[in-house]
């Protein structure tokens, strides 16, 4: 009797949560949607759509002024991008994420005693990727001029009503803030008093960074005086950066201060428009970037958990959780094996870990009775016709290949002793997003990052420059495919997300948080698929989070990465039977009042023409319709 009072009691709570209200409400728009972290920045997307502007022009402005905002990134950063191009009918991909500069190579930081680059500073830095990235975008699928999409954050640079959330972050990190000359002079604005960054609602003023922006605006007027071409003007703004003024300052302040970075690692750089990955779930066709992100193990686990009913168990069943965590944890364990730069050798077997019937094997291997605190990577190279040349070092990993019982089996428990709250922070680490559509059809999913607070400022730039190094490995035993080399991007946990239903587009999405992006992005996207959800109420919905992975983000350690094989985060909400079950299972749980996100998406309502926004009720991001 108890128990089927508890099965009811839980019932009642999925029938609830699918039809609860939200925080916040679901936004709607005929003509277009503009959504992303801070609301002055999804403003600027709002001012460029009225003055004409397409999807593109107006994602332009939000990354321009999220990064003016240091919305927990900075214009020394990198974006990532996936755009629906209604023209040719085709999503397309843009990486401007920066690669290794000069020197930095695994035996350097080796040197230095790190067993991983480490996570601030100039020694952090790989080179600027969001100037390029934006120019890109706009000079090949927006419509309008540098001067214009630049505007707002101009505006916002010349000095803005700074919001407590990145006035405290300031405070918080002063002391580290002041390690750093420039950083000191932008951010410590009241120097030496009890209080020295600026107080919420002050006026703060960027003069260096408005000098930088400036000063690509005005390369950009220059060439089209001159009678240069649209395209032309715009690579006059790119080159004044990447080559010119603005260029030898950033190396110059870099290098002063400990950096790798030189005028020829700029000047090589260069944003690649490239294919996107996909998959098809269930006839929707799923697109991510390519595995220089972790979006594949995104694509990896829909193809896993295409073989289950995932409906009949119930949203946020005992079943459902524990089939969603083993598919993730399948899924991430060759994300932290098998994923790196595809552009430079060696190139990882991404056909055979999309295949289908890759993922029917290791959906054969989840357990039904216990959390498998063994998981380790899989062996796709067969599924692409190819021997595995990397068995050796999964078995100095600690993996033997048992294919009776499961593809490796550990020899080692990977204990990690770090707290539950530097772990958190680490594995949340945040960042934004930008979401953007029109009624012409064009879509924008964007996951910036990189040069977040406390950010090293290079020069009299006012640029805070990336972070991104830390996501490189030292020891091929971890990740072959991902050791750190000159010229070569880290992979990274940035992550946007777009799918198509028969042909047009579905659903856009794109979520802050590290490692745990695409354990979240899968979860919505299942809230809306399988379970009926809006988007709102997707943004918003218990999702898990699982600790059992190796960090991307962290300290130098060795031991401040490693996986917590079965720790699980859930919802304050979570009941108690579901509780009681997934503890039988060896699960250790943590809880929090909302582990959704945040989520920002746009759903597209092709019965009355219409677009739905989400936008999370996390913190500060905001959405506008029209």
């Amino acid at each position: 009797m108890k128990r089927l009072i508890a099965l009811i009691t839980f019932s009642c709570f999925v029938l609830n949560l699918a039809a609860q209200q939200t925080q916040k409400p679901v936004l709607h728009g005929s003509n277009w949607m503009a959504i992303t972290g801070k609301p002055l920045a999804a403003t600027a997307g709002a001012m460029i759509f009225q003055q004409g502007g397409n999807a593109v022009d107006a994602a332009c402005a939000m990354l321009a002024a999220t990064c003016t905002m240091w919305d927990t990134l900075s214009w020394g950063g990198e974006t990532q991008v996936l755009i629906y191009n209604p023209k040719t009918k085709k999503v397309i991909a843009i990486n401007a994420l920066g690669f290794a500069p000069t020197g930095a190579t695994a035996e350097f930081f080796k040197s230095k005693g790190y067993n991983f680059p480490p996570e601030y500073g100039p020694l952090a830095a790989t080179t600027p990727g969001t100037p390029g990235g934006l120019i890109y975008m706009l000079s090949n699928y927006g419509t309008m001029s540098l001067q214009q999409v630049l505007a707002p954050s101009i505006q916002l640079a010349a000095g803005y009503a700074i919001e407590a959330q990145a006035a405290n972050t300031m405070e918080r990190y002063k002391t580290q803030i002041g390690e750093w000359p420039y950083s000191k002079k932008v951010f410590l604005t009241h120097n030496g008093e009890k209080r020295e960054a600026p107080e919420a609602g002050e006026i703060f003023v960027q003069k260096d960074l408005l000098a930088t922006l400036t000063k690509m605006v005005s390369a950009e007027q220059d060439a089209l005086k001159k009678g240069k071409s649209r395209k032309n003007a715009l690579m006059a703004a790119y080159d004044r950066f990447y080559k010119g003024d603005i260029a030898e300052e950033f190396v110059r302040g870099s290098r002063e201060q400990g950096g790798l970075i030189t005028m020829e690692d700029l000047a090589k750089w260069k944003p690649i428009e490239e294919e996107p990955l996909q998959i098809n779930y269930k006839g929707i066709d799923v697109y991510k970037l390519q595995q220089w992100t972790q979006g594949p193990a995104m694509l990896q686990a829909l193809n896993i958990l295409e073989n289950f009913d995932l409906k009949s168990m119930g949203y946020n069943s005992t079943k459902y959780i524990h089939t969603i965590y083993q598919a993730m944890n399948l899924a991430f364990a060759d994300r932290d094996f098998y994923y790196g730069d595809p552009y430079v050798s060696p190139n990882g077997p991404i056909k055979g870990l999309l295949s289908k019937d890759y993922a029917k094997q290791r959906a054969s291997l989840i357990q039904y009775e216990k959390n498998d605190a063994g998981i380790g990577p899989g062996d796709p190279y067969p599924f692409e016709g190819k021997r595995n040349p990397y068995l050796g070092l999964l078995k100095k990993r600690g993996y033997e290949m048992d294919t009776t019982k499961r593809n490796f089996a550990p020899k080692h428990d990977m204990g990690n002793n770090t707290s539950p709250e530097l772990y958190h922070d680490r594995m949340w680490r945040g960042t934004t997003s930008v979401e953007a559509a029109d009624k012409e059809g064009w879509v924008v999913s964007v996951t910036p990052s990189g040069g977040w607070l406390p950010a090293c400022i290079a020069g009299h730039t006012g640029v805070g420059m990336s972070q991104r190094m830390q996501s490189f490995v030292l020891d091929s035993a971890l990740n072959p495919f991902n050791v750190v080399a000159p010229g070569k991007r880290p992979r990274v946990t940035l992550s946007p997300s777009l799918a198509l239903k028969d042909g047009k587009p579905y659903l856009s999405s794109a979520v802050q948080g590290g490692d745990t992006q695409d354990q979240n992005l899968l979860q919505f996207f299942l809230n809306v698929y399988e379970f009926g959800m809006d988007v709102q109420q997707a943004s918003e919905a218990a999702n898990i989070n699982s600790n059992q992975l190796w960090l991307s983000l962290g300290g130098t350690k060795t031991s401040d990465r490693e996986p917590k094989p079965g720790q699980i985060l859930l919802n304050d909400s979570t009941p108690e039977p579901v509780r009681s079950d997934l503890k039988k299972m060896g699960y250790t749980l943590s809880f929090d009042d909302r582990t959704s996100g945040p989520v920002n998406a746009i759903y597209f309502d092709w019965k009355h023409g219409s677009l739905w926004g989400g936008s999370s009720n996390h913190g500060e991001d905001y959405g506008i319709g029209w």
